[in-house]
């Protein structure tokens, strides 16, 4: 599944047939551009509002984490467009995992590249609220490791609902100095 919006729209995206990736990210989304304003998620380098390249332009979520969410919280469902969400996979387990610089790679050749995990966040619970609000505290414990990954775009093309995805797993190995 494959979900657009405009940048007036907001946070909840709408069911598409394709999407066209440019070097920006989704022609026309509210998280397309090669910079952003620096946020709560890089306080600790950057001054708040302090343009830094742009590596959330897409969010990628599974159809098997949105399941796990709803059923911890105990809803019948989790809608992906609740989460402004721009692709839905399914098939890859624990996409939520999957290592930063995974590509991921359509048939019209439009790679994206993995940047982290996408934690969740209040402004999403208050989406998921006016769906269900009586576990609305419930959507960030619920989400965490399961609410998908933020990517940028490497290569542009059209990507269309129900493509396959061919990953590209980067070398991994431990970085032996994490508690130096």
């Amino acid at each position: 599944m494959l979900l657009g919006g405009d940048r007036e729209a907001g946070l909840e995206k709408a069911d598409v047939p394709h999407l066209e990736l440019l070097f920006s990210g989704i022609k026309g989304d509210m998280h397309a551009g090669l910079t952003r304003k620096s946020d709560i998620r890089t306080i600790k380098q950057y001054a708040r509002d302090t343009d830094i390249r742009n590596v959330r332009q897409l969010t990628i979520v599974s159809e098997e984490e949105l399941a796990e969410i709803a059923g911890l919280m105990g809803i019948p469902e989790m809608k992906a467009e609740w989460l402004g969400a721009n692709i839905v996979t399914a098939g890859i387990p624990d996409l939520t995992l999957l290592p930063p610089s995974t590509r991921l790679q359509f048939p019209s050749g439009a790679t994206i590249v993995v940047d982290m995990e996408n934690f969740p966040c209040r402004q999403v619970a208050d989406v998921v609220a006016q769906h269900h609000p009586e576990p609305k505290a419930g959507f960030v414990p619920s989400g965490m490791h399961k609410r998908g990954v933020t990517a940028w775009v490497e290569r542009e093309g059209i990507i269309t609902g129900g493509d396959d995805i061919t990953l590209w797993l980067p070398p991994q190995r431990l970085y032996a100095h994490m508690g130096s």
